[in-house]
């Protein structure tokens, strides 16, 4: 069992719901990839020439992940709306020691994009990790072609702080990313407060 303050949790906010990957979640997270696979491809992350990795199974990915999370290392977290799977939004990279840093990254069905679902799901994680969690910084990269999760990071009001050149293998090559950040001294009324919603 797993320590870390931040996990497991279940979080909510009108009808969307974040809360622990599982793997009841097979048939809907496969659907929804399947749905939305011309949609996600371009962004979707990629094992680069000459790596021993292999693409993974749904079951593998949420072994891995439950065992990441009993280590405190990440927080894999599957997306409802109305009791609905709508797809991921993940606490990656958790350093704690001095740093108290992570990073998050996310996916959405492409049938509930464009309804406010992910800037709440990431605002809820991120009051999350700053509260419960106890992390005191949280980045988000983005792919400089991807204006769907640039709005995320704009409509939450967090700020660009780099530009990381190759920085991850998607879709079959190295690509540059823009890096944005937000601390917990930048977050004092929370994020769902940026988004003009109080907590529930």
């Amino acid at each position: 069992m797993t320590t870390d303050p931040g996990w497991p949790a279940v979080l909510s906010h009108g009808a969307v719901t974040v809360r622990p990957l599982d793997r009841t979640d097979a048939k809907a997270w496969t659907d929804a990839r399947r749905r939305s696979a011309v949609w996600l491809h371009q962004w979707d992350a990629t094992v680069p020439p000459g790596s021993t990795a292999r693409p993974t199974t749904f079951a593998s990915l949420v072994r891995r992940l439950r065992r990441q999370a009993k280590r405190g290392l990440t927080y894999p977290f599957a997306i409802e709306v109305d009791g609905v799977f709508a797809g991921q939004v993940t606490v990656n990279n958790i350093v704690r020691g001095s740093a108290q840093f992570a990073s998050i990254g996310y996916w959405i069905d492409q049938g509930f994009a464009g309804r406010g679902v992910m800037p709440l799901a990431v605002a809820l994680v991120i009051d999350h990790c700053f509260t419960t969690a106890k992390l005191h910084r949280i980045e988000i990269c983005i792919r400089p072609e991807n204006s769907n999760s640039l709005r995320i990071v704009e409509k939450l009001g967090i700020n660009e702080i780099g530009y990381a050149p190759r920085f991850l293998h998607i879709d079959g090559a190295w690509r540059d990313h823009r890096i944005f950040a937000i601390t917990v001294e930048e977050c004092h009324q929370g994020m769902l407060a940026r988004l003009g919603l109080s907590p529930e």
